[in-house]
């Protein structure tokens, strides 16, 4: 894919598409942390027979692609912004769940139905509210860290294994602190090891397929944004939001 020469951003400089994937990133996050974690799937496929999964597999990992888009389009700095974007509003639903499920219930059988509803989708236990957040925040660091940094020692050049690579090592770490944080010490060891290979497997893969569409957008951003940031001068410190 051309691309074009590296360019250096400026930190008070503005992009035209930069909030609406800052959004969106948002967006994915929580519906696949809030909905997708509701449910778990059952399905036959060719070869594997019966895959057992957790729905917000299916969409978790779009976030991760964001993040590529942002890293390599705009520079770790910007996408760190959007991950402490992205664990500011995981905290805050996780907040608002809280306080909605314990509310007293108003008498009646609908809101009594309701109220099962909602702690069945909602009432999470604070070990998988906490390991989920935990798990995103330093999974997508962990991801937007390697892929500014393998850009710089490819010289801008092989953008499929950068992708594939800082994907890999990112749901590497999300998977196991998740598991490890949520459901140790509850779930069977061989187990729990299982569901985190096959969790990591999946995404993973997922960030395989969706690599034709990411470079389409991302040569897409690099045009109209005539921006293609090399961190070079980063401080690649987690706790900061500065650009």
């Amino acid at each position: 894919m051309p691309t074009s020469a590296p360019l250096l951003a400026t930190g008070n400089r503005s992009y035209r598409y930069y909030d609406l994937i800052l959004v969106a990133f948002v967006t994915v996050l929580l519906c696949s942390n809030l909905i997708g974690t509701g449910k778990v799937a059952q399905i036959e496929l060719p070869l594997l027979g019966t895959v057992v999964f957790g729905a917000g597999v299916l969409f978790f990992p779009l976030s991760y692609l964001f993040g590529d888009i942002l890293t390599e389009v705009y520079g770790y700095a910007r996408d760190r912004r959007a991950v402490w974007a992205g664990f500011a509003a995981l905290t805050f639903a996780a907040v608002v769940s809280l306080i909605v499920v314990h509310l007293p219930v108003a008498p009646g059988g609908h809101h009594a139905h309701m109220q099962e509803g909602l702690e069945a989708v909602f009432g999470n236990t604070w070990r998988v509210v906490l390991g989920s957040i935990i798990a995103f925040f330093c999974g997508s660091l962990t991801n937007a860290l390697v892929l500014a940094k393998m850009k710089i020692l490819t010289n801008g050049k092989h953008l499929w294994a950068r992708m594939i690579g800082s994907t890999a090592v990112g749901e590497l770490v999300d998977s196991s602190l998740f598991f490890l944080i949520a459901f140790y010490g509850i779930w069977p060891t061989d187990q729990l090891i299982a569901v985190t290979i096959s969790q990591y497997i999946l995404k993973t893969g997922w960030e395989v397929l969706a690599t034709p569409l990411t470079y389409r957008v991302i040569a897409f951003l690099k045009r109209k944004e005539c921006e293609d940031f090399y961190d070079r001068e980063t401080n690649f410190t987690p706790f900061s939001l500065r650009v």
